[in-house]
């Protein structure tokens, strides 16, 4: 049962695929549980997990159909927002003890098409201005990104960067981040298909836009990136020392879902650039994985803490998992 499920998924992400269902949309105020996980079932104390230490974790769960498909993520102390490919956004407060609260939705007031279809509302990545609060959403299937207004109150401007306009439709902007400097970083999924006898291009697209790619979707530099082998790039968040962390996703029959956290360092970001990062954890074999898509950075005192979300697809034998981990990771320029 679980080759023939992950055959049926690894189908519905394959690039032929239509994307023309419609749109479910999630109840106002959702009925919202959550069941803890451990890191790994057979040792349910084992924390460690690479440069990672395992803080706790749950299963998100509803009866609403239109639950789940969470693909970016926002944390703010203990109020979450979480983001669909379905174009809702969830948000809930979570308690230290993982109780959870005030859960909310909306639906993104605005994007590409006329918001029947999913393909219309096929949000993907996410990043936010923590200073005006306003939010930049990157969709596929049109290669396009959204700015709203903070709290997703209204939709600003928006922009199918000429940049962009040749990435593969199912396969990108798949993770976005604004840095603090203003710049904004985009990474495409997929390969893009060339013609000619030029050899295949080593790595996935990538663009640094000097600054907001609504305003100025012209400035800034193409670079080249190279997951791990088999992995494609679903989220990515600048550490405070200006770091870059990068979350990867692999499905295959044997394995299914699978996830790699890499960590890359800025100063590699140059025009022409084949920018490659560092492995710090894995999360495969008895770690509990699925298709982990949604990455979020917080601090607590002098912890730096990830967390972590997956997409289920909307399909019963996925799940929604939130997990929290505490990065282990030695100052800039050692390892």
């Amino acid at each position: 049962m679980r080759i023939a499920t992950v055959a049926l998924l690894t189908l519905a992400l394959m690039p032929s695929w239509s994307g023309t269902l419609p749109r479910q949309k999630l109840g106002k105020h959702p009925d919202v549980s959550v069941h803890p996980v451990p890191l790994r079932a057979s040792a349910p104390g084992d924390r460690r997990l690479g440069a990672l230490t395992y803080l706790g974790g749950v299963r998100l769960t509803s009866r609403d159909r239109a639950f789940g498909g969470f693909s970016a993520m926002r944390v703010e102390g203990d109020r979450f927002t979480l983001l669909s490919d379905f174009g809702t956004v969830l948000r809930f407060r979570l308690g230290k003890d993982w109780t959870l609260s005030e859960p909310q939705s909306l639906d993104l007031p605005g994007g590409p098409g006329t918001g029947w279809e999913k393909r219309d509302r096929d949000s993907e990545s996410m990043t936010v201005d923590p200073a005006t609060g306003r939010i930049w959403v990157g969709f596929e299937r049109v290669n396009a990104i959204w700015r709203y207004a903070p709290d997703f109150s209204a939709p600003e401007r928006h922009v199918a960067p000429r940049a962009m306009r040749k990435w593969p439709k199912q396969s990108g902007p798949e993770a976005m981040v604004r840095l603090r400097s203003g710049a904004f970083l985009v990474l495409s999924e997929g390969v893009r298909k060339r013609s000619g006898a030029n050899r295949p291009a080593i790595g996935l697209d990538a663009i640094r836009f000097a600054g907001d790619p609504t305003e100025a979707p012209n400035r800034g530099f193409h670079f080249r990136y190279l997951p791990p082998k088999d992995y494609a790039p679903t989220d990515m968040v600048e550490l405070a020392d200006g770091r870059l962390l990068v979350l990867h996703r692999k499905a295959s029959l044997r394995e299914g879902f699978t996830a790699i956290l890499s960590v890359v360092e800025p100063d590699a970001i140059r025009p022409g650039a084949v920018v490659q990062g560092r492995e710090l954890a894995r999360l495969a074999g008895e770690v509990v994985h699925d298709n982990y898509e949604a990455l979020a950075v917080t601090y607590e005192k002098d912890a730096t803490i990830l967390w972590l979300a997956s997409d289920d697809n909307q399909n019963w034998f996925e799940q929604s998992l939130l997990l929290k981990f505490r990065l282990d990771l030695p100052p800039k320029g050692r390892r």
